[in-house]
């Protein structure tokens, strides 16, 4: 006998101008908690299609490419910076009616959802932080050197152009796992496809030129959990070469109520970690959300 199977529905929608492709899960009841899925570098919605396919019966995922990545589309004359990327996430969730959700941010997510947050913390049911980093004990010496680059760092562009390669971006998966015959090649392959698309490659080192700003805004979003404490569940790799384990023992700080989960693997903690981690979101799920 099997198990009823996840439908999930892939879409467009028109945020701006931008047409933002999202995958949704249709859950079997109507008013199942909300997942906002937010994705890393160099990744996209693509990311989370296992965490999909393990609750997507039960609750409501929600995952967007930001332009630059995935499937999105931007109009000619874009401008990339974080700023940017959150007011496209901002209208997406305007778009789609989502007046209460829980957070996911991972990676490049957690600039993109904090800044969602400050401008709406009424919205914000609960955080789910993946390696998403807030503080400046969890930048790596790799992490302080490409993100402190900006475009006029002698030799930046050719620093950031070495990341964005097949290898760097197998790399990325598999730093940090014990066993990298547990990390599909699918993930990295379909990244590398769509940084190879034309304009990309250039987004990206735009993104991360702006990256500093990130850096800058840590305190204020630190205030921010001390302020709005919202529920939070931590699922970290803690061999992450980037955003270290003393990044995920931080929120702790700010949020002493946090529920915190270190994991024996890299940055893409659901890659080898799945199992484990879906049944600690779905329990969160349900706490959070009453």
């Amino acid at each position: 006998m099997f198990a009823s199977a996840v439908r999930t529905v892939h879409r467009h929608l028109d945020v701006d101008g931008v047409d933002v492709f999202y995958r949704e899960s249709l859950p079997e009841r109507a008013d199942a908690p909300v997942l906002l899925l937010l994705h890393g570098f160099p990744s996209g919605s693509h990311q989370f299609r296992g965490l999909i396919d393990a609750l997507g019966s039960h609750y409501r995922l929600i995952a967007p490419d930001y332009p630059g990545s995935g499937h999105t589309r931007v109009p000619d004359g874009f401008t990339y910076s974080f700023d940017r990327l959150a007011d496209i996430t901002e209208g997406f969730v305007q778009r789609l009616g989502l007046d209460r959700f829980v957070m996911y941010v991972f990676d490049f997510g957690a600039p993109v959802g904090f800044r969602i947050a400050e401008r709406h913390p009424e919205r914000i049911a609960g955080l789910v932080v993946q390696n998403g980093n807030a503080y400046a004990e969890g930048l790596s010496d790799t992490a302080r050197g490409l993100l402190g680059l900006t475009s006029e760092t002698p030799g930046a562009q050719d620093a950031v152009r070495a990341v964005l390669t097949l290898d760097a971006t197998r790399s990325q998966y598999e730093t940090g796992v014990p066993a990298p015959d547990l990390v599909a090649p699918d993930g990295w392959t379909l990244d590398q496809h769509f940084l190879d698309l034309p304009g990309r490659k250039e987004a990206q080192q735009a993104l991360i030129f702006d990256y500093h700003s990130n850096v800058e805004r840590y305190d204020a979003w630190q205030e921010w959990l001390r302020r709005h404490t919202p529920p939070t569940l931590i699922t970290w790799g803690s061999n992450d070469p980037f955003f270290t384990e003393p990044g995920a023992r931080a929120y702790l700080r700010d949020l002493p109520d946090a529920e915190l989960h270190l994991f024996d693997t890299g940055h893409f903690a659901l890659e080898t970690h799945l199992p484990e981690i879906a049944p600690l979101i779905a329990d969160f799920l349900d706490r959070a959300w009453k």
